[in-house]
């Protein structure tokens, strides 16, 4: 006779619903990080200390000077100035956004939206009111006309987009897929990556978008700085956050840096935490350095926003010795293929 078989237990679904809601941290994290820092950076531009002028020596210039003080309080920083000139250097030196010259009957605001498209905006509105009480038309006279491919002032913002990017999903591969090598030759592999994503960077927004119109070599060179930067952290990083890696550099190169970088509203539409972060960070460093390169004739603090840039290759350096150590104690476990393909797609999930 044979023996009745005992039918199978049914699975229980707790371990793979465990496992399903610990993958689905990931996501759910980053959609609140973007939610409240993107809607935080952008939801209500409002002018904050925006640097104006009013040009001239006469009492009314002063007393329209201090009307408009008056009246914005700390929403404009207002000062005058003795002539054109200086008015145009000031804008050149990106030390105003606006500078206004009285007249009765052809009033003028001279800008340089090379500065920032929607700063200028903002600074035409408010002496557009002026001459509404005055019945005759704003003159607006540009000192930095833009790239016939980027019309808006905001091409260079996609381009730092792009830059960026390419450069955390490459992180995750190297980190994950590369995992096998030793950290020397992931951070070269990490420097050609960067050296790759720079070029096809410059190369769309050089000439198939005409985007950057003269000084490619310059910014193809803060490009791959830029791009390198973000790697070498993100390869770092990789070795002791693992699979939450890409959550990591999202909070860093996306979450904080699109909005704080200047490309969409520069400080002086922004609050005091993601302008406060717009003086150090890195993506701010790539868009002000780009804009002074071409636009500004490679001043107005170029200098410093390039230190900018390498401070943060530096921070990258720092971060792969520190995983280098961490590794050569024996403390960094060994992925399996499953686990490195989990982060990959992860990484490409961020990306899109």
């Amino acid at each position: 006779m044979s023996t009745p078989q005992t039918p199978a237990a049914a699975p229980t679904p707790g371990p793979a619903l465990k496992h399903l809601a610990v993958h689905l941290l990931t996501p759910l994290l980053m959609c609140l990080g973007m939610a409240l820092a993107y809607q935080g950076a952008f939801h209500q531009p409002e002018p904050n200390h925006l640097k104006v002028a009013v040009v001239g020596t006469t009492a009314q210039a002063d007393g329209l000077a201090q009307t408009i003080r008056a009246k914005a309080g700390d929403a404009l920083d207002v000062r005058t100035l003795p002539d054109r000139a200086a008015a145009e250097q000031q804008l050149r030196e990106r030390e105003l956004v606006g500078a206004f010259v009285p007249d009765a009957r052809s009033p003028e605001l001279i800008v340089a939206k090379g500065n920032s498209d929607t700063s200028v905006v903002a600074a035409t509105a408010v002496f557009s009111t002026v001459t509404d009480h005055q019945g005759v038309p704003l003159r607006v006279t540009d000192l930095t006309p833009l790239a016939s491919g980027d019309p808006t002032g905001q091409g260079l913002f996609f381009l730092l987009v792009a830059l960026s990017i390419g450069s955390y999903a490459s992180v995750a591969v190297i980190g994950a897929a590369g995992a096998g090598l030793s950290m020397r030759l992931r951070a070269l592999v990490g420097v050609a990556v960067s050296l790759v994503v720079s070029v096809i960077g410059i190369v769309t927004a050089g000439p198939v978008f005409h985007v950057v119109e003269h000084d490619r070599a310059a910014v193809w060179a803060l490009g791959w700085l830029y791009s390198a930067g973000i790697v070498l952290v993100g390869i770092g990083l990789h070795s002791f956050l693992r699979r939450w890696t890409t959550l990591a550099l999202m909070v860093l190169f996306v979450m904080l840096n699109f909005t704080s970088s200047g490309g969409i509203y520069r400080p002086e539409l922004q609050n005091g935490f993601f302008g406060g972060l717009h003086g150090f960070w890195n993506g701010a460093g790539f868009m002000e350095g780009a804009r002074s390169l071409l636009y500004f004739d490679g001043g107005a603090g170029f200098g410093g926003h390039l230190v900018t840039l390498v401070v943060w290759l530096l921070l990258g350096g720092a971060a792969m010795v520190a995983a280098a150590l961490y590794e050569g104690r024996g403390r960094r476990p060994v992925e399996t293929g499953a686990q490195a393909e989990e982060e990959m797609e992860e990484a490409a999930a961020a990306a899109v």
